[in-house]
C-alpha cells in the first residue's frame, strides 16, 4: 500500500476543482470509452520518459485500474477452457478473474531471473507476467527471458499481458525494457496504473494495446462501465502535464528506498538466523525466504506478528502449489523510523516459533 500521507492533496483538489467547474464536465454528455484524448496523450508522453515505450495515442485506453485491464484482454482473448499462464508465486486478483471466466490457470515457477518461460505450457493462449518488479518476490526477468518470451509468444499465436507492477520505485538503473519494447509482433498488451503511485482510491489505469486489438478493447471497455470518470481522467492529465506526477514519483521513490535500506539492513543483521532477503529491485516491499521452515511454522509466525501489531504476510498464501516457505514485508505504510521496531517484535516472533538458529 502506498503512503496516503504524503501524496499531494492540496495539488489534487485544485486540479479536480477547475475540471468540476469546466465545460466538460458540466456538460453532461457520456464521455470516449477509451478514454478522454487529453489524458491519453499526457500517459504517452510519460511513458515515452519514464519507460521509452512510444505509443500512439490510439493505442493507449483508459481503465479503472490494473484489474479492469485484466478484465478487458479476458473479455476479448479468453474463452471457457482456454489456459492462462500466470508466475508461481503470483498476484492473485487477474487468477481469480482468469479462472471465474472458465479459464485453465497454470503456474509457472519464479526463479531469481523471474519466470522460467521453459515452463510455459504449450497450450497457453495468455501469459499474465510482472516482468520489471515481480509480484512478490521483487526480481526482474532477465533481458535473454524477456526475448525468449516474445518470440515465444510469436512462435505460439499467444498474448502476452506485460503488467509492469512497481517500476516507478525501482532501483535507479535496474529497471530493465518492458517486453512492449522487445514486441515486433504485436503481441504484449503493456499495462500500467497510478493506483500504487499515486492513490488506489483514485480507479485510475490504462493499457497500450497492439493495433489489432484497439477496436475490441474499446468495445470491452464500453460494456463493462462505458468509460473512467471523466473528472478524475482530466484531472490526472493537469496533473502530468504540469510535473506533478513526475515530482511525486522522485519523493516517493526516496522515500521508500530510505525504508527498504533500514528492513535489509536489518535482515541481513539480527533476523539472518531465520530470513534471507530476496535480491529485489525496488517497490514498496520486500519478500523473504525462511530456509528449514515448513509452511505451518510460517503462518505460526504470520499470527504470532499481528498478536504483537506487526503484519506480514506468508509467500504461501501467494503460491499455487502453497510450498514457499517466506514472508512479505510491506513498508509503504510504516515511516522509517518505526521499522526497527516492527522487526525487533518480528524478531521474537520468529525465535519463539523457530528457536535460535
Amino acid at each position: 500500500m502506498p503512503d496516503a500521507s504524503l501524496f499531494p492533496y492540496q495539488s489534487w483538489r485544485r486540479l479536480m476543482s477547475e475540471e468540476l467547474r469546466g465545460h466538460r464536465v458540466r456538460s453532461g454528455v457520456y464521455a470516449e470509452p477509451s478514454g478522454d484524448p487529453r489524458l491519453r496523450k499526457a500517459i504517452a508522453g510519460h511513458l515515452a520518459v519514464a519507460r521509452s515505450i512510444h505509443a500512439d495515442t490510439a493505442d493507449i485506453h483508459i481503465t479503472n485500474g490494473a484489474q479492469q485491464a485484466a478484465d478487458m484482454v479476458a473479455r476479448v482473448l479468453i474463452e471457457a477452457g482456454d489456459c492462462v499462464a500466470i508466475e508461481d508465486p503470483g498476484y492473485q486478483p487477474p487468477m481469480m478473474l482468469f479462472e471465474s471466466l472458465g479459464a485453465e490457470v497454470v503456474g509457472v515457477p519464479v526463479d531469481a531471473e523471474g519466470m522460467v518461460i521453459d515452463a510455459i505450457p504449450h497450450r497457453a493462449k495468455l501469459v499474465y507476467v510482472t516482468p520489471s518488479h515481480q509480484y512478490p518476490l521483487g526480481v526482474a526477468l532477465s533481458l535473454r527471458r524477456r526475448i525468449a518470451l516474445v518470440e515465444w509468444a510469436a512462435r505460439r499465436n499467444a498474448v502476452i499481458m506485460e503488467d509492469d507492477y512497481d517500476t516507478a520505485f525501482a532501483d535507479v538503473g535496474k529497471a530493465l525494457e518492458p517486453l512492449r519494447t522487445l514486441d515486433r509482433d504485436g503481441r504484449v498488451v503493456y499495462v500500467g496504473s497510478f493506483s500504487k503511485v499515486m492513490l488506489p482510491t483514485l480507479r485510475l489505469g490504462f493499457l497500450v494495446a497492439p493495433p489489432s486489438l484497439r477496436e475490441p478493447l474499446r468495445s470491452a471497455k464500453f460494456v463493462t462501465d462505458w468509460h473512467t470518470a471523466l473528472p478524475g481522467q482530466l484531472a490526472l492529465a493537469g496533473f502530468i502535464e504540469e510535473g506533478g506526477l513526475a515530482r511525486h514519483v522522485r519523493k516517493m521513490a526516496r522515500v521508500y528506498r530510505e525504508r527498504r535500506d533500514v528492513i535489509r539492513a536489518m535482515v541481513a543483521d539480527v533476523l539472518s538466523p531465520w530470513l534471507q532477503s530476496i535480491s529485489s529491485a525496488g517497490g514498496m516491499h520486500l519478500s523473504a525466504t525462511m530456509p528449514g521452515a515448513s509452511v505451518a511454522e510460517v503462518h505460526e509466525v504470520v499470527a504470532s506478528a499481528r498478536v504483537r501489531g506487526v503484519t506480514v504476510w506468508p509467500l504461501s498464501e501467494l503460491s499455487l502449489t502453497n510450498s514457499r516457505s517466506g514472508l512479505i514485508l510491506g513498508y509503504g505504510l510504516i515511516t522509517a523510523d518505526q521499522i526497527p521496531e516492527g522487526l525487533a517484535r518480528l524478531q521474537l516472533c520468529l525465535r519463539e516459533v523457530l528457536g535460535n538458529r
